[in-house]
């Protein structure tokens, strides 16, 4: 059995929104983030000149802009290996330390889970 076999339908469904976000704007990184009620905020890397964000951080700015106080999970679609502090301190700030964390492949393969702290 796969690892995201036996994943849970709402993070499977974030899975599925960042890996769409990485393809639509053809960005290196997709990301989606959950907050409380169940809200979803999508987003992918930025590369300006002058402002560059992970797809994750995009994404956890997109939910604190648009109100939302809490995040119950968050998932990257990467080819990275793991993912940089900043992006795990980033959803501990909104969500806390038990917040969870999804790495998965661009194929959309879960590659790891965690918490945020």
């Amino acid at each position: 059995m796969r690892m995201s076999d036996a994943m849970d339908p709402e993070d499977r469904k974030i899975i599925t929104l960042a890996r769409s976000a990485r393809a639509r704007n053809g960005v290196a990184e997709g990301a989606a983030v959950r907050d409380d009620m169940g809200r979803t905020y999508v987003a992918g890397t930025v590369h300006l000149d002058s402002l560059r964000l992970s797809a994750l951080r995009t994404a956890v700015a997109m939910a604190v802009a648009s109100g939302a106080t809490s995040l119950e999970a968050a998932a990257v679609v990467s080819e990275a290996a793991e993912l940089p502090a900043e992006d795990l301190a980033a959803v501990n700030d909104l969500g806390g330390p038990a917040t969870a964390v999804l790495l998965a492949d661009t194929d959309g393969e879960l590659r790891d889970s965690r918490t945020a702290g």
